[in-house]
C-alpha cells in the first residue's frame, strides 16, 4: 500500500480519536506513530500485527465520562447513544459481556442512560408490573407446594 494512503488513513483515525478525547501534543504524536505502525504492519500482511490489533481495544474516554444522564458514550468510538447494546453489536461486533470485559465495566452499571432507565422504571411502576411479577411468583410457588404435598401424600 502506498505511504500517502497510510498517512491519510492515520490522519483520519487519529483526528477521530482526538475529537472525542483531550490529548496533549506528545500523546498526539505517540498516537500518530502507533496508528501508522499498525496500519503499515497490516499493509505488509504481518499476521502478528493483525492479531495484536484485533485483540486490542483502547478506550477513547474514561468510564466516568462515558455514562451520563442523557447519553451513554461508546468507549470504542466515542459516539453517544441512549442504549449501547445494538450499537456495539452492529458497529463493533461485540456482545455486552465482551464490551464489559474489554473496559472493566461492572455488571451493576447499565449500558443505557440514567434518564432512559428511570423512564422505563416509571412506566413499569405505572403499569403495575412489579405487583404482577410478585403475584405470578406467588402462584408458581403455591403450585409447587401443592404438587410437593400431593406427591408426599401419595407416597404415604
Amino acid at each position: 500500500m502506498d505511504k500517502s494512503v497510510l498517512v491519510e488513513l492515520t490522519a483520519e483515525i487519529v483526528s477521530a480519536h482526538a475529537s472525542v478525547s483531550e490529548m496533549n501534543p506528545e500523546a498526539l504524536l505517540n498516537e500518530i506513530q502507533a496508528v501508522f505502525q499498525k496500519l503499515n504492519g497490516l499493509a505488509a500482511g504481518s499476521e502478528e500485527e493483525v492479531i495484536a490489533v484485533a485483540g486490542e481495544v483502547k478506550a477513547v474516554m474514561p468510564m466516568d465520562q462515558a455514562f451520563g444522564a442523557e447519553k451513554v458514550f461508546c468507549m470504542v468510538c466515542g459516539k453517544g447513544f441512549t442504549t449501547l447494546k445494538k450499537h456495539i453489536a452492529v458497529s463493533h461486533e461485540m456482545t455486552p459481556k465482551q464490551y464489559r470485559k474489554a473496559f472493566n465495566i461492572p455488571t451493576k452499571v447499565a449500558l443505557v442512560s440514567r434518564n432512559y432507565s428511570e423512564s422505563k422504571k416509571k412506566i413499569a411502576q405505572k403499569l403495575g408490573l412489579a405487583d404482577k411479577l410478585a403475584e405470578g411468583r406467588k402462584k408458581r410457588s403455591d403450585k409447587k407446594a401443592a404438587a410437593a404435598a400431593a406427591a408426599a401424600a401419595s407416597k404415604a
